[in-house]
């Protein structure tokens, strides 16, 4: 891609709780905003991708209203500081999501192109993307829905594949013959020996009018209530929450179930870069550095006499002896054992933590928050300790509580508290007591982070025992 295409949009769609990759991945706090592999996130890999500006158009990502801080954080991390991002107040699956983005950026530009991609995958030859890209626009400016499709080399069962013609059109495009979701395995082998299928890696370009066209003909209800949730939305700077009812009203469908296997307008680029959809434990071995036993380390760890296995640590040290193909992952607050073949299993086991009501099924240790994030250290009768860190600039809501008192105790920064009507600055080895029901906010005036130690006491100590008077970042 050497010179700009211009009206090129770049897409990331952001949803997805990447429950495969429990313990590390959650619900609060996904596989696409984690440093896998000891560098940045997935998806600031993914916008940084599309970060040329003499290629691509600003960035426009569709996420949940619940990541939509963190996002914001990570993207001014790399610079990326020109994105659009998108909250959806529920989740409603790829369809919608894709709807509110061809829906915006119509807006923006009657001749927009598309480049949707999922913030979850790897890709490291940028230059090969970006060839493949330009190869796609040219199909997509013809009227095409095109899909990049990864050749088929190994019978994997949880991928998609998409069958061709091998004849391709004038545009450079192949034409689709079948959508095959997740065969099993001697399907997928013969797919492989065929040589005319693809993986689907969820890469799609085409114009935003092709993509409202197809679906106001293919899932109307879709698009009118995805119209509707953005005609109600509430934009501020670098966002558009969209209106809840709106939104909730509208079906939860993927979008290559709602158009691209039923729309005659879809064909296919191959893609000629390296990718991996990471989506369970096996490819995250698979996709890292290993020893000479095919082994992969990380964190705090020791093993011996191992071979052909994943052994990581995000919290205590972990040590393997004399074991082989296992997958093993431990967190502050769980731990994963398990045989490497047996990775496409952890789904349905987080849908069981989830049924017997484990907070570890869905949150981390670490919650985050739009000022910065707090972490529970210890629990009892009547009492709970929390480490709390408020970014630079960041700001709590004032709130009151009516069953719990908190000690605050600066261990690091500077603290500006609001105590009813008092406001007193707490610097570093200084402490302030909140009685329980005392209006109050805590805000970090400093220039780096500030961590306390609160200790709260009193009958009921959850979270939900907040009443938020007033909040800069609109959670009243």
């Amino acid at each position: 891609m050497a010179t700009r295409t211009s009206g090129l949009f770049p897409v990331v769609l952001s949803g997805g709780s990447g429950s495969r990759l429990w313990p590390l991945s959650r619900q609060a706090y996904p596989k696409h905003l984690l440093s896998l592999f000891g560098e940045g996130s997935l998806l600031q890999a993914a916008a940084e991708r599309v970060g040329d500006r003499t290629l691509f158009e600003p960035l426009t990502i569709v996420t949940s209203d619940e990541h939509r801080f963190v996002i914001a954080e990570q993207l001014r991390a790399i610079g990326c500081n020109d994105a659009h991002i998108i909250s959806e107040p529920v989740g409603r699956n790829t369809a919608a999501a894709v709807a509110v983005a061809a829906l915006h950026l119509a807006c923006r530009d009657p001749e927009a192109v598309l480049l949707l991609m999922p913030a979850d995958h790897l890709i490291k030859d940028t230059a090969a993307f970006h060839d493949c890209v330009e190869r796609g626009v040219e199909g997509a400016k013809a009227g095409r829905i095109v899909l990049f499709g990864v050749p088929a080399t190994e019978p994997v069962e949880g991928y998609g594949y998409i069958g061709c013609t091998d004849a391709p059109t004038a545009d450079g495009c192949l034409p689709i013959t079948c959508f095959v979701e997740k065969p099993d395995a001697a399907t997928a082998r013969g797919y492989v020996e065929q040589g005319t299928y693809y993986w689907n890696c969820g890469i799609v370009i085409a114009t935003a009018a092709t993509l409202l066209k197809e679906l106001e003909r293919l899932a109307p209800d879709v698009l009118a209530a995805c119209l509707a949730a953005l005609d109600g939305s509430s934009d501020g700077s670098g966002f558009s929450r969209l209106a809840l009812a709106a939104f909730a009203a509208c079906p939860s469908v993927a979008f290559d179930v709602a158009v691209i296997e039923k729309t005659d307008l879809a064909a296919l680029v191959p893609a000629r870069f390296d990718w991996a959809d990471l989506g369970s434990w096996s490819a995250i071995w698979g996709a890292a550095g290993k020893d000479d036993r095919g082994t992969v380390l990380h964190g705090d760890v020791l093993a011996q006499d191992t071979s052909g296995c994943y052994v990581r640590s995000d919290g205590p040290l972990v040590s393997v002896v004399g074991v082989e193909n296992l997958i093993v992952v431990a967190t502050p607050d769980a731990v994963l054992v398990m045989p490497k073949h047996r990775d496409q299993e952890v789904k349905a086991l987080v849908t069981a933590l989830s049924a017997r009501g484990h907070v570890a099924a869905s949150q981390t240790p670490k919650v985050r928050r739009p000022w910065g994030s707090y972490q529970s250290i210890e629990t009892g009768d009547r009492f709970q300790v929390k480490r709390i860190t408020v970014n630079p600039g960041g700001k709590l809501s004032l709130q009151r509580h009516y069953h719990r008192a908190e000690h605050w105790v600066v261990v690091r920064g500077t603290a500006l508290v609001r105590r009813d009507n008092d406001e007193i600055l707490l610097r570093e080895n200084e402490s302030i007591f909140i009685p329980l029901g005392a209006v109050h906010r805590l805000e970090n005036p400093g220039k780096v982070p500030l961590d306390l130690i609160e200790v709260q006491s009193g009958t009921y100590l959850a979270e939900d025992d907040i009443v938020r008077l007033e909040d800069i970042y609109e959670r009243c």
